[in-house]
């Protein structure tokens, strides 16, 4: 059986066993801030779209291709939008042209990816001058998560994840390639009664949050 077959099984299984399909991470909090961000009338490519939960959000009034390695995943996505799917495993192909989209998101991908490098490079690629890159990934360096580790403990359990981010790892990451970064700690909890908030400062709030989404613009010549 050929590679991007066997890695599609194992994510199809992982899905299946984790009841990742029709789930949404951080339980829709993203979501509006992407729907704001893409507007309408955009080309729109969603890396790892899964069977479509956040992509609904920006999905109306623009074109969107969903991509993803779960071939399950792109079936319901497509009943579910109706939108174009590509199957694609990011770590060896990019089926994608130059100039090709306004907008990438690549939200809870990043992290599954060997070749960052790369991937972020091919990205840059297929977006327009001035395109705008949106995406997040799991705060890997949150209290909670340090707690865990001081006393001996787990703190990432996903299998499929391959490398972990710290809100200054993302900020490296991007300014890089890109200008106009904006990272927004979203959800997680200060303390038992209080949640992260746009009330709190940035800096405390990257401490608890749970999950660090980001939006920048390409500028490239």
């Amino acid at each position: 059986m050929h590679q991007k077959d066997l890695l599609s099984q194992l994510y199809a299984r992982h899905h299946q066993r984790g009841n990742r399909y029709n789930y949404l991470f951080c339980h829709g909090a993203r979501s509006p801030y992407l729907k704001n961000w893409i507007g309408n009338g955009k080309r729109v490519l969603d890396l790892g779209c899964r069977d479509g939960m956040l992509t609904q959000a920006f999905a109306e009034g623009n074109v969107v291709t969903g991509a993803d390695i779960d071939v399950k995943a792109l079936e319901l996505a497509k009943q579910r939008l109706g939108i174009e799917t590509c199957w694609v495993d990011l770590n060896a192909e990019w089926p994608f042209p130059s100039n090709a989209f306004d907008v990438i998101v690549a939200c809870e991908i990043l992290e599954h990816v060997f070749f960052l490098d790369s991937v972020l490079d091919r990205i840059c690629d297929s977006l327009v001058k001035g395109g705008i890159f949106i995406g997040s990934v799991p705060n890997g360096f949150r209290i909670r998560n340090r707690w865990k580790f001081l006393w001996g403990q787990e703190f990432d359990k996903d299998p499929t994840h391959v490398r972990i981010f710290s809100p200054q790892k993302v900020e490296r990451m991007l300014e890089s390639r890109f200008g106009a970064v904006e990272i927004i700690p979203i959800q997680g909890k200060i303390a038992p009664f209080l949640p992260v908030s746009s009330l709190f400062p940035n800096k405390l709030n990257r401490l608890f949050a749970k999950d660090l989404l980001w939006f920048s613009r390409n500028l490239k010549k």
